[in-house]
């Protein structure tokens, strides 16, 4: 069943940068201060790529579950389960790292964050390819940030 309906997109993109601007919130209280004083590798990203990065990503992940959703499924369905989980699990990630000043917790987190995209993304590739493939980057840019998250945390223990 193909169904289209931009009510529906807007409340996916609502809810993912929604869950992007409530973890950012989590930062804004240690990127200043307590993270400014951590040493990090040379190849740490500027500080102002990560909010850009991640509005695209977080863009993304809206397509890609707005695409699942005008296959005809519920987003209460099981087929959503490992998207809800990753986008909890990402919220997360920005409290645990930023606000609670946890980088070690933090990695271990993104760990488990990365697993359930992984499943999250054959699952949605086993429905929709495009809206599989959509969350690529994601799991790219992910797979960077727990290299530096890791990095980071070894270098100030």
């Amino acid at each position: 069943m193909q169904r289209s309906s931009l009510p529906v997109l807007l409340v996916f993109l609502a809810l993912c940068l929604g869950a992007g601007f409530l973890g950012s919130y989590a930062t804004t209280f240690s990127v200043t201060t307590w993270y400014v004083t951590m040493t990090k590798p040379l190849w740490t990203p500027p500080g102002g790529l990560f909010g850009p990065v991640w509005t695209v990503l977080y863009i993304l992940m809206a397509f890609s579950a707005y695409r699942i959703w005008k296959t005809g499924v519920s987003p209460a369905s099981q087929i959503f389960l490992p998207f809800w989980i990753q986008l909890g699990l990402n919220f997360a990630w920005s409290w645990i790292f930023f606000y609670f000043q946890q980088p070690g917790w933090a990695f271990g987190e993104l760990m488990l964050l990365l697993g359930v995209l992984l499943w999250n993304i054959a699952v949605f590739l086993s429905r929709d390819l495009t809206a599989g493939l959509l969350l690529l980057p994601y799991l790219l840019w992910g797979s960077f940030a727990g290299v530096l998250n890791f990095v980071i945390w070894r270098m100030n223990v």
